[in-house]
């Protein structure tokens, strides 16, 4: 890894949004999911959420996906226990849904620990992520249609997040913890060792502040073993 690549991957990191997330509920078309984990990515949010009924959606991109792999993504298997594992990191939990309760999503306070709930794409959320959810948001929408595509919806609440999270210093204070960056600076900085890593069952490396890996002749000698 070339010093400017590590400097890049550190730039990033230290930007990461450990607080603010989404959760996919049953979103279930590709290219949604993939344009809603760019604009994750491009937000700084360090991990997403989904829940899926077809287990082999789980299997889609492994562990990370869209825009190089640099967000992560974590499965559940109900919504049931997607909040409760939200709840537990005391976020409050939005739903974009359209209801008589339903409050502009420019009013929430975004600066607060978050996770924003995105519906199915033909029906929405469910009525039991409605349930468990502490506040209804919604887009305001002046022309014939009632519904944006779920990722734009997602592009906008985020950047409503970005925004107050920027005006209130949060991208200038780090988040991540350095175990969790160094993991990252592997992961992308070295993307076909950490495939033989996967593999073989090996521990990651340190990156040092050069971008180069700090192991020994014993961790090498087991990666190039066939």
């Amino acid at each position: 890894m070339s010093p400017e690549r590590y400097s890049k991957i550190r730039s990033i990191l230290q930007k990461r949004q450990t607080t603010l997330t989404v959760c996919m509920e049953q979103v279930h078309k590709s290219h949604n999911v993939s344009a809603v984990v760019r604009s994750c990515d491009a937000v700084g949010v360090h991990k997403v959420h989904a829940v899926w009924d077809d287990k082999t959606e789980r299997l889609r991109g492994g562990t990370a996906m869209g825009s190089q792999n640099w967000v992560y993504m974590d499965t559940h298997d109900s919504i049931g226990d997607a909040v409760s594992h939200l709840k537990q990191q005391d976020m409050q939990v939005l739903v974009t849904h359209l209801s008589d309760t339903a409050v502009d999503f420019r009013e929430i306070d975004y600066t607060k620990p978050t996770a924003i709930i995105l519906g199915q794409e033909k029906h929405g959320a469910t009525e039991q992520a409605i349930e468990l959810a502490d506040t209804d948001i919604v887009i305001p929408m002046v022309g014939m249609v009632q519904s944006l595509n779920v990722s734009v919806a997602a592009a906008l609440v985020l950047y409503e997040a970005q925004r107050q999270r920027d005006m209130a210093g949060m991208y200038d204070v780090q988040h991540l913890d350095e175990a969790a960056c160094q993991k990252m600076l592997f992961e992308g900085g070295y993307p076909i060792f950490r495939d033989l890593c996967d593999r073989k069952n090996l521990p990651y490396p340190q990156i040092d502040e050069d971008g180069q890996i700090v192991a020994d002749e014993q961790w090498w000698q087991a990666l190039r073993a066939k």
